[in-house]
């Protein structure tokens, strides 16, 4: 198959890049400067000049694949737009072809799952950061004519720190901050294995929705102290934690814990990675 990828050079990207070729499948992916088509061609990818504001050129890579995976992530404010455009440019595309499009959501869709273990059964409840993801994720499920498909990973770590070695940094102190009270646990999964669960979905049928979760959620002071290489901790208040990061505080504050049942029972998916607190014990 051919599969059109966004975010094929990004930290999740580039391993379902891999992936995706390890199997024999070809690879084209969107490519905003000359600096990620040259990324995307050291993996072995063929990159597609455009960006996440590029409906046309979007889509026309769209239609010339077998399947989208759409795991693109702006950060900045214009974050919620840019998806939307390139959600959009997907979907009607795809209309009446019966192709794959795979959209990447999040965990934090569910919001506080209240000390349970939420299935794809549990009403979504977003946290504002995030509130748009929830239509986005209809868009694609909703749609006519082809496979909608949404995978929504928990806390990725694997392969270096991945945004946990971000949100745990030390500070200028050689501080390492949680957000809360640390009572609240997350839910994990190793990049490698999100990456094979985005190939096997691929296969999935339409509006399939996907937790992508593997080994015990932990506590999350646990898991600052292993990705801050042992540093003292402390705990941030909420509401400071919002005055300097404004609403990704709440995200962090969150006790958001998932099963990937489904996922292991429907697709065969077989993680098989260390859980985190070894993998960031042993990474370099």
């Amino acid at each position: 198959m051919t599969i059109f990828l966004t975010g094929a050079t990004g930290y999740i990207g580039s391993v379902i890049t891999e992936h995706l070729l390890a199997a024999g499948h070809r690879v084209t992916g969107l490519a905003r400067s000359e600096k990620s088509a040259a990324a995307l061609a050291a993996l072995g990818a063929e990159p597609v000049p455009g960006s996440l504001e590029d409906c046309t050129a979007i889509a026309r890579a769209a239609r010339a694949a077998d399947g989208v995976i759409h795991a693109a992530a702006e950060l900045s404010p214009e974050g919620p737009r840019l998806d939307r455009i390139a959600v959009e440019a997907i979907a009607a595309a795809l209309v009446n072809t019966g192709k794959p499009f795979v959209y990447t959501s999040g965990v934090w869709v569910m919001g506080n799952t209240g000390g349970h273990m939420a299935d794809e059964e549990t009403p979504v409840n977003p946290v504002p950061l995030v509130a748009w993801r929830a239509a986005h994720e209809r868009i694609v499920l909703d749609a006519s004519g082809l496979r909608g498909i949404v995978i929504r990973p928990a806390m990725v770590y694997g392969r270096g720190n991945g945004f946990l070695g971000q949100i745990f940094q030390p500070d200028e102190r050689g501080v390492a901050h949680y957000v809360g009270t640390g009572e609240n646990r997350w839910s994990f999964v190793d990049v490698d294995d999100l990456a094979e669960l985005y190939r096997l979905a691929l296969n999935a049928p339409a509006s399939s929705v996907y937790f992508a979760a593997a080994g015990p959620a932990l506590a999350v002071p646990i898991v600052a102290q292993a990705a801050s290489r042992g540093a003292p901790l402390e705990s941030l208040p909420l509401e400071e934690a919002r005055r300097r990061m404004g609403p990704l505080a709440d995200a962090l504050a969150l006790d958001c814990m998932v099963t990937a049942r489904k996922a292991i029972e429907e697709l065969a998916w077989k993680p098989a990675a260390p859980p985190v607190l070894e993998a960031l014990a042993h990474r370099g």
